[in-house]
C-alpha cells in the first residue's frame, strides 16, 4: 500500500481516531526527538557557530518552529512507510 493511499484513508478517520493513529505512529519511532549527545562541548559549539554563519550569510533557508516541525513530521512519516 502506498503512502498516498494510507494518508488518504487516515484522513477519513475522525479527529480522535487520527490523533490516536498519529500518537501510535510517533511512539513507534525510536526516540525521534532525542538529539545525539555524542558531540563534545567544543564540537557542539563549533557546529552551532557554523550553522549561525550559514543563516547569517543566507546560505540556508530560515524556518519557523512550526515549519521545522511540519517538515520533520512529514519526513519521519515518509521514511517510516518506506521501510
Amino acid at each position: 500500500m502506498s503512502i498516498d493511499r494510507i494518508v488518504s484513508e487516515a484522513l477519513r478517520l475522525s479527529p480522535r481516531d487520527r490523533a490516536m493513529l498519529a500518537q501510535t505512529l510517533w511512539e513507534s519511532l525510536d526516540a525521534p526527538y532525542i538529539v545525539s549527545a555524542e558531540l563534545s562541548d567544543d564540537e557542539a559549539t563549533a557546529l552551532a557557530k557554523q550553522r549561525d554563519a550559514e543563516i547569517e550569510s543566507g546560505g540556508v533557508e530560515r524556518l519557523s518552529h512550526t515549519q521545522l516541525m511540519s517538515r520533520l513530521r512529514f519526513y519521519e512519516l515518509k521514511s517510516f512507510f518506506e521501510l
